[in-house]
């Protein structure tokens, strides 16, 4: 069980990492195209992009695909986050509904999911 948390805690610690290209993509837009600014944010764009790749393939060979993708709508939660943050964006009532819904997926998939394992142990 201990490793299992391990495991979900790393999926999602690498779907937050993942959710930092999207703020370096909208930092790298905010500099003059090809300007030495545009070029280190969208050079940490490939790298984050390059080394969640490795993570995720290393995700899914320990864990349920579907189990993986389900998490994965939390860096929509976060893009929300680093939007109010860094960018002054609003949160609307319509965003903060879908964060809950998402957030409320998430722990619905993984109670079932945890509910299927211990009936396969059983």
């Amino acid at each position: 069980m201990k490793g299992k948390r391990l495991l979900w805690l790393w999926l999602h610690g690498l779907i937050f990492f993942f959710s930092l290209s999207s703020l370096c993509g909208k930092l790298a837009a905010s500099h003059a195209l090809f300007s030495s600014g545009w070029f280190f944010f969208y050079g940490l764009v490939l790298a984050i992009l390059l080394i969640y790749a490795v993570a995720w393939q290393q995700i899914i060979k320990r864990m349920p695909l579907s189990a993986a993708y389900a998490n994965k709508a939390a860096a929509v939660i976060w893009g929300q986050l680093w939007g109010l943050l860094f960018f002054g964006e609003t949160i609307t009532a319509g965003k903060a509904i879908g964060a809950l819904l998402i957030a409320a997926g998430i722990v619905l998939h993984a109670r079932a999911s945890g509910e299927a394992l211990e009936q396969e142990a059983a």
